[in-house]
């Protein structure tokens, strides 16, 4: 009896394998053959579910805000707006295994799409998304009065980047527990409690 395959899992399975690809040996070695290499496929089977490598770089770049959007929604929004609002932002930066290998990921695709207009694409999206989240952060959050919501979100976006790309390349001295602890700092200030 021949195996059934789910097609929407095996190609985040193949998206994880770029990811894995990615990680290992930079994104220049992420083609078609060295991916299929890595999931344990033949190229025919992988061009199955990718017809090109640009699809397949894609939806593997799709697929980091996708995971990091699924976790905020999966989160319960009732109770203190404060601590609703930190734990949604922490869904985005790179505190555990899992967001650290998505926070890698999302910034050799950031790289690459200087160059590639599909990625660009996607990295605007995945920017606008982000700027949207910090905006409804501020709006739960804005307890004094004559607050700049505008100016208070990019700046709290500007704070998220931050901690994620300094998280990434200087692990060491960015913790997790230094990247909640300066962000509830920040949370507090913007609703007053500081």
């Amino acid at each position: 009896m021949p195996k059934v395959v789910d097609p929407e899992a095996r190609r985040r399975e193949l998206a994880e394998s770029v990811w894995r690809v990615i990680r290992r040996d930079g994104l220049e070695h992420a083609s078609v053959r060295n991916v299929a290499r890595e999931a344990g496929l033949s190229m025919g089977s992988l061009r199955h579910y990718f017809a090109t490598q640009s699809e397949l770089l894609a939806f593997a770049m799709r697929l980091v805000h996708e995971r990091v959007q699924r976790r905020i929604a999966a989160l319960d929004l009732s109770g203190d707006p404060r601590q609703v609002v930190e734990r949604a932002l922490q869904e985005a930066l790179p505190l555990d295994a899992e967001r650290h290998a998505e926070m890698e990921v999302w910034l050799a695709f950031t790289a690459r799409a200087l160059v590639d207009p599909k990625l660009r694409a996607l990295r605007d999206e995945g920017h606008s998304k982000l700027r949207e989240l910090c905006r409804r952060c501020v709006e739960a959050l804005a307890r004094r009065p004559g607050l700049d919501v505008a100016a208070e979100a990019e700046r709290l976006h500007a704070l998220i980047d931050g901690l994620a790309l300094h998280r990434v390349l200087d692990p060491a001295t960015t913790t997790p527990q230094r990247v909640v602890e300066l962000l509830a700092a920040h949370l507090d200030e913007l609703a007053g409690q500081a």
